[in-house]
């Protein structure tokens, strides 16, 4: 149940936040100061309260998700990153590759079920070409032409600009008459050189990252944008992180949604971790949905923090629960002990039992189903 502006004006004072609270209840921005701020605090409840309001105001009482198919086509990767348990050398007995018939073979299997997304990610593969992306996004699109196809981080696309020769405009442009729709996001990790040398040296740099970025909205493919919490970084890194997106969206306008990614520390690098808590979760959720006041939707992906824990992000900000998925390695690979599928009538139900609207979308938000008569998905 959502608090009264009464209710929340006096959590944050409780809190020590009511300077926060007077800005988010007059719109205006708060500083990366003030982002730092509620990184640190420990008054959960209070920063919820604010994020609600916000996401109340921003987005309303929809909960959106999107029938979809995730597909892995490689784990082959040059990059290797410390928190990764999904990617391989070529060689090992667990990497594999998938043709490009295997891909548009499980991309099939779910056609039936009515998707109207495939999202592809996998590593960077050292000696794939570039034709083997385009094949795909051509068969692919031929496949299905009515279903978007959202591929490919930032840091793949700037692999793929590298063995084709070609500027990352271009790449990008190539891709996106082939059939792209979309770039999902991942890839950024978090922006601070310090995290980044430490836990993908060999990865894009994080201006590298929105670079990419800025390219993709340049040639009209809009995207989603992420942040990976819960390892080495600093409160303070996380702020600068989320600062340096919300400049990019006022700059290019092409981001979609936020989606904070839990670092899993199973089978990884960095298994020594503990890993961030389901209250580190709730928070930067929340804090997302405060800082990044130009993104209309925060998400939680359930295949991270669990169907419950996102059922109850609905209350700190979060307007959008990802999608049906079906199949999900990068994070199983890191222990993750969630399912890889769901149906439209869990999301359905995980929705109005928090007391909000389901609301069936397509990638780019574009309504597919309203699910506001009670009737059963």
């Amino acid at each position: 149940m959502s608090l009264s502006e009464q209710q929340t004006d006096h959590l944050s004072r409780r809190a020590g936040l009511s300077h926060v609270w007077d800005k988010v209840a007059g719109g205006d921005r708060l500083s990366g100061a003030d982002a730092r701020e509620l990184l640190v605090s420990s008054d959960l409840i209070a920063i919820g309260a604010l994020a609600d309001h916000v996401r109340r105001r921003a987005a309303g009482d929809d909960v959106y998700f999107i029938a979809n198919r995730h597909i892995n086509h490689t784990n082959v990767c040059r990059n290797r990153c410390l928190f990764c348990a999904f990617s391989h050398d070529d060689g090992d007995a667990d990497a594999f590759t998938l043709s490009v018939d295997q891909v548009l073979d499980k991309a099939r299997e779910t056609l039936t079920g009515g998707i109207t997304e495939i999202h592809i990610v996998g590593g960077e593969h050292p000696d794939l070409p570039f034709d083997y992306y385009l094949d795909m996004m051509r068969g692919l699109k031929e496949l299905a032409p009515d279903v978007h196809i959202q591929a490919f981080t930032a840091s793949e696309v700037a692999h793929l600009a590298k063995i084709s020769g070609l500027g990352v405009p271009e790449t990008l442009t190539q891709l996106r008459d082939a059939g792209l729709g979309s770039l999902p996001g991942g890839g950024a990790e978090v922006f601070s050189g310090r995290v980044r040398d430490l836990i993908c040296e060999r990865k894009i740099s994080g201006a590298e990252w929105l670079d990419v970025m800025r390219a993709a909205h340049g040639v009209g493919l809009k995207s989603n944008a992420t942040m990976l919490y819960g390892h080495v970084e600093t409160p303070d890194e996380l702020a600068d992180h989320m600062i340096a997106l919300r400049d990019l969206q006022d700059e290019t306008g092409g981001f979609n949604a936020f989606i904070p990614l839990s670092f899993q520390p199973a089978n990884t690098g960095l298994s020594e971790l503990p890993g961030p808590t389901g209250f580190d979760d709730l928070k930067v959720l929340a804090v997302g949905r405060l800082v990044l006041d130009n993104f209309r939707h925060i998400k939680a992906f359930w295949i991270n923090v669990g169907l419950r824990l996102a059922q109850v992000s609905l209350s700190f900000g979060v307007n959008d629960l990802d999608g049906t998925v079906v199949e999900e390695k990068i994070s199983h690979a890191a222990g993750v002990d969630t399912g890889q599928e769901l149906t439209r009538a869990e999301l359905v139900r995980v929705i109005r039992g928090a007391g909000r609207v389901p609301v069936e979308r397509d990638t780019l938000y574009n309504v597919v189903r309203r699910y506001d008569d009670g009737a059963p998905a």
